[in-house]
Order: C-alpha cells, then sequence, then structure tokens
C-alpha cells in the first residue's frame, strides 16, 4: 500500500504506520528519519541539512523532496510506503504530487486521523519516551505506564516528558497544525483520495484501512 498519513500531533499518525507496515510490509517515512539518516550518513545532502538544523532554521523544502526523491527510489519502498506526517503544507503537497508523477507512483490513499482536542491534550500531556536514542520507547502514565516509574522496561535508561509536550507547547503545536496542515484535508478530498477516520482506537482504525484497501487483517 501507498499512503500518506495526516492528522494533528497526537492522533496517532505514528503506531497506525507501525501496525499497517507489520501487516503489510510497506516502509514508514517520515521527514525526520530521512534528515537523519542523511546528516548521519555525511552525504552531501546531509550536510546541507546539517546547516539549516544548526542554523536553527526549517530545512527548505527543495531540499526535503529531493531526500524524499532518493528515498523513494530504495528497494524497499518497491513493497509500499507510508508517509508519515509529509506533507506539511499545501506547498509541500502540490511538490509531491509533481515527484510522484515523475517516479511513476501512484497513491491508494491519505488517511486522515480525527482527534478531538481534549484528546490529543490528553493523549500528549500524559506520554512519555525513552531518552535512549537508540530506543526511544513511548509510554503513557495512564494507558501504558513503564512498570517502574521513570524508567524505560526496554533498556532502563531515563523516561521523561518531552520539551513539546507541555500543555503550552502543544497548544502551538495544535495552531500551527491547522494553520499550515489542516487545508491539506481539503486538497487531497478534491483528489478523491480522502480516508477520514476517528481515531478512537488502532483497532478501529486498522479495521476501516483494511475494509476501504481490500486487504487482510
Amino acid at each position: 500500500m501507498k499512503l500518506i498519513l495526516l492528522g494533528a500531533p497526537g492522533a496517532g499518525k505514528g503506531t497506525i504506520a507501525k501496525l499497517l507496515s507489520a501487516m503489510d510490509g510497506a516502509v514508514q517515512i517520515s521527514t525526520g528519519d530521512i534528515l537523519r539518516s542523511a546528516v548521519e550518513a555525511g552525504t552531501e545532502l546531509g550536510r546541507q541539512a546539517r546547516g539549516y538544523i544548526r542554523r536553527g532554521e526549517l530545512v527548505a523544502d527543495e531540499l526535503i523532496m529531493t531526500l524524499m526523491e532518493h528515498r523513494l527510489q530504495q528497494a524497499d519502498c518497491e513493497s509500499g510506503f507510508l508517509l508519515d506526517g509529509f506533507p506539511r503544507t499545501i506547498p509541500q503537497a502540490e511538490a509531491l504530487n509533481q515527484l510522484l508523477d515523475k517516479l511513476g507512483i501512484a497513491l491508494d490513499k491519505v488517511l486522515n486521523l480525527e482527534t478531538s482536542r481534549e484528546v490529543l491534550l490528553n493523549r500528549l500531556t500524559t506520554r512519555r519516551t525513552c531518552v535512549n536514542r537508540d530506543c526511544q520507547a513511548i509510554y503513557n502514565l495512564n494507558s501504558k505506564p513503564p512498570a517502574v516509574a521513570g524508567i524505560c522496561d526496554q533498556c532502563g535508561s531515563e523516561v521523561l516528558q518531552r520539551d513539546d509536550e507541555t500543555e503550552v507547547a502543544i497548544a502551538q503545536r495544535l495552531t500551527a497544525y491547522h494553520t499550515k496542515t489542516a487545508p491539506l484535508i481539503g486538497f487531497y478530498e478534491q483528489q478523491g483520495l480522502l480516508m477520514s477516520v476517528q481515531s478512537t482506537s488502532s483497532e478501529a482504525v486498522l479495521k476501516a484501512v483494511t475494509e476501504q484497501l481490500g486487504l487482510k487483517d
């Protein structure tokens, strides 16, 4: 399957992407992963990206699209891909359309995860993340707390609340999402690709997706 996953911070895009990947073999792709890989590999594109990051600037869309083009042509994408949180803006979506046309790739659907603000705030303010970069396991104080408070079950490292998951920071992120990213819903709806699902549970989302795409769950 070839999907784009849309949804506000905390809607569950990463979780759904992992579940769909396990079901179908499609690879999960995020711009963050692409940027980190390029920087760590020390490629020319990675050095350019590092420059933006060091300056505290957003990486230019042109560079992101070049990295995305390289990524989508790698062998593991032949089984399908799940774009997790990309594109974020209409210009990025238009550039992605051009890139997919160039590569001869057709999207199956654009999955929009609908979640209330109350649920998003609750999910994010109670989320905790392992500080170990090689682990980064995610917990929730309500639904999936670590066995020992503040300690990762998987690697034993410290588990903390991220700076961008305080209530004030989340409110800012949601405002940015509704301003810049929410318009993508209408953009893809006009193209007949949009599939909106209430993100009440992972099971409900998976059931809707498998039914729409005719997959076996």
